[in-house]
């Protein structure tokens, strides 16, 4: 099964680990990060459900993804992080239901939250600077401003290349891919003979499994237990991972579109 829910033209679309050594094209995009860029297709995008607590747990996926639905619920397949955010959920309308305020169960459904999959894209462009592909990682929200500006010109990805930037951080972050109008005047010579190359060969989609880091379930544990859940409630302990039944996912909230900080 596939750590990605959509790659290409479905990826794309849905905003209207190691491969025997091969380098992973992926690259930092953090505040202030710019790079020179081609874009070879609208469609060099990855859609995928990363897990992770910004400052305790690195995202990484699950070796043994969770089916999902088009908007993103799961149908089968639950893993430990998913049952034990459902598991507080479900702690959280317990409690609502006998009498607790909202501040009350607010860390609850916080802690539910933090420990849900999210939504993240993973898009490709060619770096003019060095001749190489690279791939950023990018919330919903900033995909859809990536992709809208390769659809305001999209007849013309042969001829214009563009600057990608970021700017600010967490859900403050700010991303842009402006048009480089004056290639003379603004690409360096290396630049403009890399841009010429761009159309030479398509991006490998197989290249976005590289990006990503992969966790089996011993270790997906083991981040539950650093994130502060008590796995003690699915029937797990460290080194001995229980089977339990997946539990309903009906009272959890909708995916949320929106920028976060991992």
């Amino acid at each position: 099964m596939s750590m990605f829910t959509k790659v290409g033209a479905a990826a794309a679309a849905a905003t209207n680990g190691d491969d025997g050594g091969k380098d992973s094209p992926i690259v930092s995009f953090k505040s202030g990060s710019t790079y020179k860029v081609g874009v070879r297709s609208i469609n060099d995008v990855a859609e995928y459900f990363g897990y992770g607590i910004y400052g305790k747990v690195n995202t990484f996926v699950p070796k043994s993804p969770a089916v999902r639905n088009a908007k993103g619920s799961i149908q089968s397949g639950h893993g430990v992080w998913d049952r034990a955010s459902d598991l507080l959920y479900a702690d959280a309308k317990v409690a609502e239901e006998s009498g607790a305020s909202e501040a009350d169960v607010k860390p609850t459904k916080d802690m539910a939250y933090l420990l849900r999959g999210k939504k993240r894209y993973l898009r490709a462009f060619y770096d003019l600077t060095t001749g190489q592909d690279i791939v950023i990682d990018l919330s919903p929200n900033q995909e859809k401003v990536i992709k809208g500006a390769i659809e305001e010109n999209i007849d013309d990805l042969d001829a214009i290349a563009f600057k990608l930037s970021k700017k600010g951080t967490g859900q403050g972050a700010v991303v842009s891919l402006n048009a480089i109008v004056k290639m003379e005047r603004d690409l360096t010579d290396e630049e403009r003979a890399n841009f010429a190359k761009l159309g030479d060969e398509p991006f490998d989609l197989a290249d976005f499994e590289t990006c990503l880091y992969v966790a089996d379930e011993d270790e997906q544990v083991k981040n539950l237990v650093i994130a502060g859940f008590d796995i003690a409630r699915l029937g797990l302990s460290i080194g001995a991972s229980a089977q339990v039944p997946a539990p309903s996912n009906d009272d959890a909230p909708p995916i949320p579109d929106e920028d976060l900080p991992f």
